[in-house]
């Protein structure tokens, strides 16, 4: 531990060097530390290179989530009767499925009790298109979270500057020192602020492919199973469904666009990538919620929902809550329009074999549909409309996409990238929307 016997963090870093556990003590007494300013961010970067090297258990990955969630504020939804369920998605392009999935469910009797974050580089966040429905609120009182929660079963908050502060730290240094890339730091930073929400189960939706940050199937379910094992070890429900993102997901990609798209799923007419994953994540939840006994009678349920208009109303009472205008539910005209409205025409004929996810949100990015930096403003009217997608057969001269965009200029520039995440050939092969899931009882392949 140290030269003198006492805690140490020198001694500490050197013990996870040496590919040896840490104790809780020690993981606590480098969370606190790391907080209140006693450890230096050069001690802290070397620890995360440590761990990032030579990885943490899954009894240490436990404590060291528990121990960001409790470095700050938590929420206790205790007094709410019933099973309250929380969603999150490790990211993707195009994807809006809380916007849909969240109203389902709540319509169909789930407590739905969601933070969520802002998006950074490719990958959109529902903060982010949620505030391009006017005057639409996520920064709530705790009391008006609650509030929602218990009457409406239904309500989303960004994070707070006091929820898992540890986590902030950590990442702000991870960032800028190459750690990113650990299972122990990435489930760790998620799952600290699913635990400090309040929510009795998590269904996770860990995005796999190349619109997502997990590219290959075996690093999205080792993700998968370290959230999982964090959960259980604290006492929280968590099942990991691991789902494909080998294209963007639905056919819009920004984030008045999606939110339209995600009305007209609620109404019936979404694009069916987009509809079925929808139905898959939240039939998940009311299994996690015990408002189904199956996969299938959940199913029913949520898509008699959208049928008889519950869901539908259940997603405008939901934006009523939190300030927004709600007619847009049924009036889409009112979201921010781009001005705008470029075609990007398939250069040959043929079928659209891939389209690159990543190529696809890094366009995104030169129409400021999305931030590269935390101080970068988002043009809410920004994307792409999708006109064809992979497995589709195309004409030269077809319309591939439709470019929203702020300027000719701007629309130009990724029209040109843009195109370069399209491939084309003569035949695809499509793959199911789940691709595994993973819960207490271990992996399931679907």
């Amino acid at each position: 531990m140290s030269w003198d016997g006492k805690m140490n963090i020198i001694g500490i870093i050197e013990k996870k060097r040496d590919k040896k556990p840490l104790t809780a003590d020690e993981i606590r007494f480098f969370i606190n530390g790391s907080c209140d300013g006693s450890i230096p961010d050069y001690q802290i970067s070397a620890l995360l290179m440590a761990v990032c090297i030579n990885g943490m258990s899954d009894e240490e990955t436990a404590v060291l989530t528990d121990c960001m969630a409790k470095s700050g504020d938590s929420i206790d939804l205790g007094f709410i009767d019933g099973i309250k369920v929380d969603k999150h998605s490790s990211g993707g392009v195009g994807d809006k499925v809380t916007l849909a999935a969240a109203p389902m469910a709540a319509a169909c009797g789930l407590t739905v009790a969601k933070m969520s974050g802002r998006g950074l580089g490719f990958s959109g966040g529902t903060i982010d298109k949620l505030e391009s429905i006017p005057n639409f609120r996520t920064s709530l009182t705790e009391d008006e979270f609650k509030t929602f929660i218990k009457r409406d079963g239904i309500a989303l908050m960004s994070q707070t500057k006091n929820v898992a502060p540890a986590d902030k730290k950590l990442y702000a240094l991870r960032d800028v020192t190459g750690t990113v890339p650990s299972i122990p730091l990435i489930a760790s930073s998620i799952m600290s602020k699913k635990l400090a929400c309040g929510s009795d189960a998590v269904v996770l939706d860990v995005k796999c492919g190349s619109g997502a940050f997990m590219k290959t199937f075996d690093m999205a379910v080792k993700l998968a199973v370290a959230m999982e094992s964090i959960g259980r070890h604290n006492g929280r429900e968590v099942t990991a469904l691991i789902t494909n993102m080998d294209q963007p997901l639905g056919n819009a990609v920004g984030n008045a666009l999606e939110v339209i798209e995600a009305a007209e799923t609620l109404k019936g007419n979404g694009p069916p990538d987009f509809t079925e994953l929808c139905y898959i994540t939240a039939s998940f939840m009311l299994l996690a919620g015990r408002k189904a006994t199956s996969l299938a009678q959940a199913r029913e349920m949520l898509e008699t929902s959208v049928r008889s208009g519950a869901a539908l109303k259940k997603f405008r009472k939901f934006i009523e809550n939190q300030g927004g205008d709600s007619a847009v539910a049924d009036n889409t005209d009112l979201l921010p329009k781009a001005k705008v409205i470029y075609p990007l025409f398939s250069p040959e004929s043929g079928v659209i074999t891939a389209i690159n996810g990543e190529t696809v949100g890094s366009a995104a990015l030169t129409v400021k549909a999305g931030r590269m930096t935390k101080n970068d403003v988002i043009d809410h009217s920004a994307g792409f409309v999708l006109k064809a997608k992979a497995g589709d057969k195309v004409n030269k001269g077809d319309i591939l996409a439709e470019i929203h965009a702020s300027s000719e200029a701007l629309a130009e520039a990724a029209a040109e990238q843009l195109l370069t995440a399209y491939r084309f050939g003569g035949a695809y092969e499509k793959k199911p929307m789940l691709l595994a899931y993973v819960d207490k009882e271990g992996i399931h392949h679907d």
